[in-house]
């Protein structure tokens, strides 16, 4: 089975959380490939960034870099999946019927349908109304 993980379901596996211990037993006990998509990085990226950015400069931004460090750690585990032009494509198609969902989810699940890649969230109801997308949630 091939999965993408979305932000929430990687941020686990980064911080090395109990929750995490459940979903790689999960994705062992179904013997899936898993993969991480561009948008995920960006978020994950753009978040430890923003954390850092706003704190003083000097010992305040030590625990930041250090889970900053951690998840680029936790990257090199993955294949990252791009926003290429398929994606692309689809992203405009998912954007002009479901223009309420917010524009990284239906990036992430462009790049899902993509792919026939199943989504793994702990949102399932921002990606469940999307024709042809399999979510399931393998944290709760």
């Amino acid at each position: 089975m091939f999965v993408v993980l979305d932000t929430n379901h990687f941020r686990e596996v980064a911080g090395a959380t109990a929750l995490a211990a459940k979903l790689e037993s999960k994705i062992s006990q179904e013997h899936s490939e898993v993969f991480l998509s561009i948008i995920t990085v960006q978020e994950a990226v753009g978040g430890w960034l923003a954390l850092i950015n706003s704190t003083q400069a000097g010992q305040d931004q030590i625990t930041g870099y250090t889970s900053f460090q951690r998840t680029i750690t936790a990257f090199r585990h993955f294949d990252i999946l791009p926003f290429d032009s398929e994606a692309g494509v689809i992203f405009h198609r998912l954007k002009s019927v479901h223009s309420r969902t917010g524009t990284m989810d239906l990036k992430i699940a462009a790049i899902c349908l993509a792919h026939d890649a199943m989504l793994l969230t702990r949102n399932l109801s921002d990606f469940q109304h999307i024709p042809g997308l399999r979510v399931e949630n393998w944290l709760d």
